[in-house]
């Protein structure tokens, strides 16, 4: 009986990927090759029917106010007290409208602030404030 002390008989400890990646890449082929057959799998004949009118898309109210603090309703200039009766005739004939609000960032805040109030008072809950990606 021999006792070895060889460095041979060491532990090791590392992961061979090399035959992971083989059978990932082969997978992955495997996949790419069979997803497009997957989408047509059932062949279903589809009934014919005439074309339809597509539903008008109803395009947002713009409210801005610009550096000077004037206000605009899609680009027509009204004062701060006549904003909010003008939305609640938009919201009246259109309850679904949707509304962009931008506003120069040089203006005060509580310009902004008492603009949303008016937008909030008429009624409208689709509201989008519009700002410029950094």
């Amino acid at each position: 009986m021999a006792i070895s002390t060889n460095a041979d008989d060491d532990v090791l400890s590392e992961i061979n990927v090399t035959p992971l990646v083989d059978v990932m890449l082969v997978l992955l082929v495997a996949f790419i090759v069979t997803a497009p057959l997957m989408t047509n799998s059932i062949q279903v004949n589809l009934p014919k029917t005439s074309a339809t009118k597509t539903t008008e898309q109803k395009k947002p109210v713009t409210v801005s106010v610009d550096a000077a603090g004037k206000l605009f309703i899609d680009k027509q200039e009204y004062p701060l007290e006549n904003i909010e009766p003008e939305l609640k005739r938009i919201h009246d004939s259109n309850p679904d409208v949707t509304l962009h609000l931008s506003s120069d960032e040089a203006v005060n805040y509580g310009k902004v602030a008492k603009v949303m109030a008016a937008i909030e008072r008429a009624g409208i809950s689709r509201v989008a404030v519009l700002t410029q990606a950094e």
